[in-house]
């Protein structure tokens, strides 16, 4: 039998061609491809400015700035989440603030929010957790009157719908991921996007070390005048390299989008019929892209997580354990006195695993993972 791997990138030789377009130009660092993809990213998604950068972590980071996030403030962030989301705010000298999530999304809710608001809230950082879409409108009800900025953490959520639009279309900031474990990927990269004009003018200058004029216009120029810094900036650029690719990406997205929610609704129906096992789905307010496929082992099923990340693994299936709990790691330990208000989290964490769920995947390979699925019952004499 062939491995079955969590998770694949869908690229190919368009990929390579537009790769290979950019080395022969001579132009691979930012550039015009990186233009390019800032202005079809920004359509797609109902954005009104795209800002490249390095990856997603760093396009957090760039949001927290020029919200004006800073030393002594907090930050509302889930746990439930990639370590990134919860280190964001540490970088501007702000606290975070982990609260609970809702236990059929994993996104946190307006309630939760609220519940943790003080005097020095300054933003709150909402995720589209494994792509499934925060419910963000009742979130900045809450937040908007008091000031608080919300940004969406789209990491896992291109493809996505939230009430009829792309999930980040409502935000004033949201930033994005095209790590090789998203639909859409560069290898590594990110991008920040905003209905502020001011905001990604700023954002755009501090990706490049806060420079008066960009390094594609420095470059273009036969006698470039001289630049200025106008503030401590940072390196977070994209190459025209990755842009070419995510360009390509991004063409392929809605055939993604469809073609992982058909292999979805399928595990959907086989998990339906056992007990024991609650797999992820839509929420009412928008459509998953189902980035990844999460299944809650609860009580009643013949073993537990890790026994059935064991048996999966035996029959040479590659699974994940859930979402991370942020709070249980070392370096938050002393952000995160109060375990006992995150109790969704810990139980999500501790008894959920990811299944492989990729473009490619076949009905054979599917079909395997089922089976395993489905083997705990039979040995308990329930099948």
């Amino acid at each position: 039998m062939n491995r079955i791997n969590v998770m694949k990138p869908w690229m190919g030789a368009d990929e390579i061609l537009a790769v290979s377009d950019v080395i022969a130009s001579g132009w691979v660092a930012q550039g015009p491809k990186v233009a390019q993809f800032e202005r079809e990213f920004a359509v797609a998604m109902h954005a009104q400015h795209a800002i490249a950068t390095s990856n997603c972590t760093t396009a957090l980071h760039l949001a927290l700035i020029v919200a004006g996030v800073g030393a002594g403030d907090e930050v509302i962030v889930p746990s439930f989440s990639f370590i990134a989301t919860a280190n964001a705010p540490i970088y501007v000298g702000a606290r975070p603030i982990f609260i609970d999530v809702d236990s059929s999304t994993g996104d946190v809710t307006a309630e939760g929010v609220a519940a943790a608001i003080t005097e020095r809230t300054r933003a709150v950082i909402v995720v589209d957790q494994g792509g499934v879409p925060v419910d963000l409108d009742s979130i900045q009800e809450v937040c908007d009157p008091l000031g608080i900025v919300v940004i969406e953490d789209a990491a896992c959520g291109a493809g996505s719908t939230y009430r009829g639009r792309p999930v980040g279309a409502g935000a004033v900031l949201a930033a994005w991921s095209f790590h090789p474990r998203k639909l859409l990927t560069t290898g590594e990269g990110g991008m920040l996007t905003t209905s502020n004009a001011q905001w990604a003018e700023r954002a755009r200058q501090l990706r490049e070390h806060a420079m008066s004029m960009s390094a594609a216009d420095r470059q273009a120029s036969v006698l470039a005048p001289a630049e200025e810094y106008l503030e401590t900036g940072f390196n977070y650029r994209m190459t025209d390299m990755q842009a070419a690719v995510g360009i390509v990406q991004l063409g392929r997205l809605s055939e993604m989008v469809r073609r992982r929610r058909e292999i979805a609704a399928r595990y959907a129906t086989a998990i339906a019929g056992i007990d024991g096992l609650r797999p992820v789905g839509d929420p009412e307010w928008g459509t998953s892209n189902f980035q990844s496929y999460w299944v809650e082992v609860e009580p009643g099923f013949p073993t537990d997580r890790d026994g059935l990340l064991k048996a999966l693994a035996e029959g040479d299936i590659s699974a994940r354990r859930g979402i991370m709990a942020s709070h249980r790691q070392p370096a938050f330990w002393a952000a995160a006195a109060d375990h006992a208000l995150l109790g969704v989290t810990e139980r999500l964490t501790d008894n959920t695993l990811i299944l492989p769920l990729f473009h490619q995947m076949t009905d054979e390979e599917q079909a395997r993972v089922i089976d395993v699925l489905r083997a705990p019952l039979t040995v308990a004499g329930h099948g």
